[in-house]
């Protein structure tokens, strides 16, 4: 039942008041926000943890809105697409960029091959939700937990 409320006003519901090509440029603007953030941030040990998991995230949902232009789903988690803890600060920062852009350009190929923002694709925590509810997501995600990103 929480899960339903949480899916509802944190994803759904946010994610339908945006087109597919309006969540990319949300998604640049939040994008270029955390980045000034990450040039601020020193290389830690923690920090280094937290963009990984960002990242990590980041590809994961980009595989589940691929599905939405004609790849298969696959049932799998966050984890395989987290880079290696070997990996330094600076290449991080430079992943998150790259992983960023393409997250935006994978919310334009929605909207220009007219996807259906409305399709469910799962989600492993909060079950089918909407294209729009993942961009949601992706960027809600990346939002907060660059916050736990020490300055």
């Amino acid at each position: 039942m929480f899960q339903r409320f949480l899916r509802h006003f944190l994803l759904e519901r946010p994610g339908q008041k945006w087109t597919m090509s309006a969540w990319g440029e949300k998604l640049t603007a939040s994008g270029e926000k955390i980045e000034r953030r990450l040039q601020k941030a020193p290389d830690s040990e923690r920090n280094r943890q937290v963009l990984s998991h960002i990242v990590g995230i980041e590809l994961w949902g980009q595989s589940r809105l691929r599905v939405g232009l004609g790849e298969p789903f696959k049932e799998d988690d966050y984890d395989s697409y987290r880079p290696s803890r070997s990996r330094t600060w600076e290449q991080l920062k430079a992943e998150f960029r790259l992983v960023r852009k393409k997250s935006v350009a994978l919310a334009e190929a929605l909207d220009d091959n007219m996807v259906d923002q409305f399709m469910k694709v799962k989600h492993n925590r909060y079950g089918m939700i909407t294209l729009g509810a993942w961009l949601r997501y992706l960027d809600m995600h990346a939002n907060a937990e660059s916050k736990r990103i020490k300055t």
